[in-house]
């Protein structure tokens, strides 16, 4: 499991922009995932050796009635759940009464605080950072956010922090992680009981059951897995306990640690937009997909018609993964999610061999060229495997920098097609070879150059004739 980071602070001091340096995004990797408020944001830090998640709080004031009266609930809750604080104050603005309270509040949770003193290249750093001390929270770190100054320096000392969380037991031990996804309600956990059973997970008809994630081992058939019933993701004007708001933190890490994702819908509510936002964020992590729409029995032909229409539409970077109509109340259609559950990981954890995946290259090449790029053609030359759980398929050439998003997309499905994977992404990098010639300036002269090109002209012309 990931460790969480709360970035705490009062408003304006920078904590949004180091977010996005952290996440490397221009805005929340999940910031309209519902249960989010606007004050916010949750994302997956790419900044150190180790990955975590990462909160942006809202921004917390100090005034004559306290910090506990003025405080963010959700602020409070990030702070809970959180195994460090990053308290962030202004360089520039100084020291102030409302960072003082804060400090005095983060100090009384217990939780490991590092502070950090944004804009300081904005001055002297020494100086900036000077009267800060007074807060008695450790050495102040100077960063600048907006420019990612010292910020891996920081993230260096926060990573050395963090808890070594337990680690993921093998696979000889959980078997096949999987992931119950959702919005409240739409009948997940009714489904981990059908997938086992027996009543192993408590349900009631009534939204917002689940408070946190259960893991739940079991075998069948001879295999392992562990099934992952998490909480249920709402929309925000439904949110009113903070306890279900930060759910969503142990969703995250739920999917982090699965290996396949059981999305449910709900068929009589359609799609909707939490459905498309969490699906992505299982993307966006490299998971293996399968849907499940959920309440299929007692629709007319007409409504199954048009939710497979609002499923092309809304779902379409989902045409991999399989497509389930299920009933888990009465077990319809249930047992067949196994066999896509084990197709997903299977597709996700196998190994390719590099003559095989070069040769597949070469086919997508012989089939569709790669675009010219200011006149010049991109030359892909070979491929091999870069990782698993998604796969990923690392391609060497020249000019790979330049190569589209479209061709992109090309190579993934023909691979994806090739390979036969299914219930997984695929995901594509380019490397490039070095250039022994690059930065070297052309020593010969526009004569030496032309009487270069007569002679080669020659040799091939005497080439032909033999």
């Amino acid at each position: 499991m990931k460790p969480v980071i709360a970035l705490v602070g009062r408003p304006n001091v920078g904590k949004s922009t180091l977010f996005n340096f952290l996440t490397r995004t221009r805005d929340a990797l999940v910031a309209d995932l519902p249960g989010l408020t606007r004050d916010r944001q949750y994302g997956i830090g790419k900044v150190g050796e180790r990955p975590y998640i990462v909160v942006d709080t809202g921004g917390l004031a100090g005034g004559e009635q306290g910090v506990e009266s003025l405080m963010a609930r959700q602020a409070k809750a990030a702070v809970e759940e959180a195994h460090l604080i990053l308290f962030m104050v202004d360089g520039v603005a100084g020291l102030t009464g409302g960072d003082r309270e804060v400090a005095d509040w983060l100090r009384a949770t217990g939780k490991p605080v590092i502070l950090v003193v944004n804009k300081t290249d904005r001055g002297d750093p020494d100086l900036l950072t000077a009267e800060f001390h007074d807060l008695g929270l450790g050495e102040p770190h100077a960063i600048a956010a907006a420019h990612g100054r010292n910020v891996r320096l920081l993230m260096e000392e926060v990573l050395l922090r963090l808890p070594q969380l337990a680690e993921e037991a093998g696979e000889e031990e959980e078997g096949i992680r999987v992931a119950i996804l959702g919005r409240p309600n739409v009948g997940k956990s009714t489904l981990v009981n059908r997938l086992l059973g027996e009543e192993r997970v408590v349900v009631f008809d009534m939204p917002g059951t689940t408070r946190d994630s259960i893991f739940v081992p079991f075998e069948r058939s001879g295999k392992r897995y562990t099934l992952i019933d998490t909480a249920g993701v709402r929309r925000r004007s439904r949110i009113d306990e903070v306890i279900e708001k930060f759910s969503v933190i142990k969703t995250l890490q739920a999917i982090e640690a699965a290996h396949v994702a059981v999305m449910v819908l709900d068929a009589h509510e359609g799609i909707a937009e939490q459905d498309a936002t969490l699906l992505g964020f299982v993307l966006e992590a490299g998971r293996g997909v399968v849907l499940a729409i959920n309440k299929w029995d007692g629709l007319t032909s007409d409504q199954r018609d048009e939710i497979k229409r609002e499923f092309n539409l809304k779902l379409p970077f989902l045409d991999f993964a399989k497509l389930h109509f299920i009933s888990a109340l009465h077990g319809s259609g249930v047992g067949d999610l196994w066999r896509s559950i084990d197709k997903a990981y299977d597709s996700a954890m196998r190994h390719f061999p590099t003559p095989e995946l070069t040769r597949l290259l070469e086919a997508a090449i012989h089939t569709h060229q790669p675009p010219l790029v200011r006149g010049q053609r991109i030359k892909l030359r070979y491929a091999h495997q870069g990782g698993k759980n998604p796969p990923l398929i690392i391609i060497h050439g020249n000019k790979t920098e330049d190569v589209p998003l479209a061709y992109r997309r090309y190579l993934i499905n023909f691979f994806r097609q090739q390979l036969k994977l299914e219930g997984t992404p695929v995901r594509v990098e380019f490397r490039g070879g070095e250039n022994p010639y690059a930065g070297k300036k052309n020593t010969l002269t526009p004569r030496q150059i032309a009487k270069k090109k007569r002679l080669i002209k020659h040799i091939k012309k005497r080439e032909r004739k033999h």
